[in-house]
């Protein structure tokens, strides 16, 4: 499991994660995963590309997990 901090500021939003933590090369296929519903979040699907993750939340996709933390 990977984690991440949030640093002075209070969420991250889910597309800009997954192409910060380079697991798509860019927000476009961020973006496409996410709408494809294979992106979870607390190990639900979601399909909202701006869902603000704030800490303890855990992201899923492509056989990787992310832990936002503050």
């Amino acid at each position: 499991m990977q984690t991440f901090t949030l640093e002075n500021q209070e969420y991250i939003e889910l597309n800009k994660l997954l192409k910060l933590l380079q697991l798509t090369e860019s927000g476009g296929e961020a973006n496409e995963a996410i709408v494809r519903a294979k992106v979870k979040v607390n190990g639900v699907i979601e399909i909202q590309k701006r869902k603000k993750l704030r800490p303890g939340d855990k992201v899923q996709f492509a056989g990787k997990t992310v832990l936002v933390a503050g």
